[in-house]
Formats: C-alpha cells, structure tokens, sequence
C-alpha cells in the first residue's frame, strides 16, 4: 500500500489546474522569434503530456490501493446476516440432543445390639430434542434387620425388610412447545408387598403449563399428565411363608402431575404425584406421591432427601394399603 502522503501529491497533482495565461496583444515576430515560440511551444507540450500521465499512474495507484483496503475490511468483518452466538447460545447449542443422567445412592448400616441395612440406587436419563423427549427411570431398594438377642443365645435370623426394584420408559412427541403425546412402559416388583412382578403400558397426553429459567439460576416446571394404563399383576406372598396367590389386572385413567422449582440456583423442590382409578377387576384406587428436595453441594455433586407414599386400596392379602419412606442419598449429575 502507497503511503498516504504519496497518494495525496498524485491527487494534488491531478486535480490543480494550470494557471491562467494571459494573452498578450498580438504583435508582429520575426521568423527567429516564431522558431523559437514553436520550440516553447512543443516543449509546454511534452511537459504537460509527462504531467498527465503522471496523473494517471497516480490515480490507478490510488484505485489499487482502494480497493485492497475494501478488501481487507471485507475479509475481517463479521457477515452482516449472521450474528456471532453469546456464550448462552453456544452452551444451549452443546446440550441438544445429548443425554442428561444422574445417579444416586444411599446406604444406611448399624451394628451393635441390632443390625441393620438399608441400601437405595436410582438411576435417571433424559433426552430433548426439537420433537422429542426421552426418559429412563430405574430404582432398587434393598433392606434387611436383625433383632437384638441375648449374649450367649443362638443368632438371631435376618428379616428383609425392603426389596424391590422398578423401570419405567417413556416417549414423548412434542406437537407443539405445550402440548404432547406419549407411550410409556413400566415394570416394578416388590417382594415385601407380595408383587412378584408387574407390568404396565401407557398412552396419553402431556401438557406443559409452565417451564423457565430464572436470572437467579432457578428453574420452574409444571406438567400434568391425561392417560390411560393398563397393568397386569402377578402376586406371590414370599414373607412370612411362601405361597402362591391369585394374579390381578389394573385398568383405568391416570392423572399425573409433576412440579418442579428452584428456590434458588442451588436449591430445588420436586413432588411427583399420580393417581389411578382402576375400572378392571375390583374397584381399586393406587396414589403414589415422591416429593424430594435437593441440595447441590458441587457443580456435580448434590444430597437428595426424598419422602415416597404408596397407597393401594386393595393390597395383597394381609398387606397393609399404605406405605412410606424416608431417604437420604447422593446424587451424581452427568
């Protein structure tokens, strides 16, 4: 590039015009004087030819040196049509389509004059994309307690207390950003409660009446659920002596709702509640409810207490209909 200086004498150059002659009363010349007017004349000629292409290779030099600049601007500045993404976007860009999974576990153990052991795992997936939404759900409970006896006196035998575990699948397809449609598939078995296994399929209707993320780092979520499920029950009686007993089936609408809000960034209260009118067999009427609050300690790492009621109207034959749970664990978030 031409440095500025050198651009301007061209264009100087250019632009100033000759100054004015005046002409001079015409008078009378001598051949002598008229040679030597045509040789100033000729020579006034040449100079102005060098001056103006002079001119011209400045005026060029000037376009190149234009146009490269034009070019240069072009080459670092960003496209009119595409704004740069804000570290919000790019982030929310990373997380589509890619799993989020926590993991949790608790563990409760005492020795001494009694033992017990009382050990919970869950497991939890979710999956968004712009159509769907995929979730995994498993958990296990496992629980056992030994009486206390006298010193000396045989070892007493261990009591399972708790043994169950549950999976459930679920698929939503978003028609728009508050209404969707799903299948669900669940399976649970609960030795204590003389289930030995269960299960179910569902098909409804998921609206979400509220869903955002607040400046301080909380969250809101509202979500009711309109299905309608089908469950077959298969029973067995494993405690206190083992026996077979009649299978039964579970039909009818069930109404679900899930709340979620973040008191703050770090702070955050759950409560799932469903409940199901069976209209198949006998009249029957299960409510289950988790309310769970959670506290994150690390980016990762958080505590969950988690409170569970369970209520069927017609259990299995010397059950009792209600049953409840108190639990802490930790919680790993992926």
């Amino acid at each position: 590039m031409l440095p500025v200086h050198a651009l301007l004498s061209a264009f100087l150059t250019f632009q100033t015009p000759a100054p004015a002659q005046h002409s001079a009363p015409a008078q009378a010349t001598t051949p002598e004087q008229a040679a030597s007017a045509a040789e100033r004349a000729a020579t006034s000629a040449e100079r102005a030819a060098a001056a103006a292409e002079r001119a011209a290779e400045a005026n060029a030099r000037m376009a190149e040196a234009i146009e490269s600049l034009a070019r240069g601007i072009a080459s670092t500045a960003p496209p009119a049509e595409q704004k740069p993404e804000t570290p919000a976007e790019k982030k929310e860009e990373a997380k589509k389509d890619v799993w989020d999974v926590t993991v949790g576990l608790g563990l409760i153990f005492i020795t001494g004059n009694a033992s017990t052991v009382t050990f919970n795992g869950l497991v939890a997936a979710e999956r968004k994309s712009e159509n769907w939404i995929y979730s995994v759900k498993a958990s296990g409970v496992y629980g056992e307690s030994r009486p206390p006896g006298l010193e000396g006196e045989v070892e007493t035998v261990a009591q399972v207390t708790a043994l169950n575990a549950a999976l459930q699948l679920r698929g939503d397809r978003r028609f728009n950003e508050k209404i969707s449609g799903y299948l669900l598939g669940a399976a649970d078995t609960d030795h204590v409660r003389s289930v030995e296994f269960r299960g179910a399929g569902e098909a409804g209707v998921g609206i979400i009446w509220l869903d955002q993320k607040r400046k301080d780092g909380g969250e809101s979520f509202l979500r009711t659920d309109l299905a309608f499920r089908y469950a077959r029950e298969m029973r067995f009686q494993y405690y206190p002596i083992r026996s077979n007993l009649p299978d039964v089936s579970i039909g009818g609408p069930r109404l679900g709702v899930a709340f979620r809000y973040g008191i703050s960034k770090d702070v955050s209260f759950l409560e799932e509640f469903s409940v199901l009118p069976s209209l198949v067999d006998d009249s029957r009427l299960l409510i289950n409810s988790q309310t769970q609050l959670t506290v994150r300690l690390t980016k990762t790492l958080s505590i969950a207490t988690t409170f569970l009621f369970q209520y069927d109207s017609v259990p299995a034959p010397g059950k009792l209909p209600t049953d409840t749970s108190l639990s802490v664990s930790a919680a790993i978030t992926f």
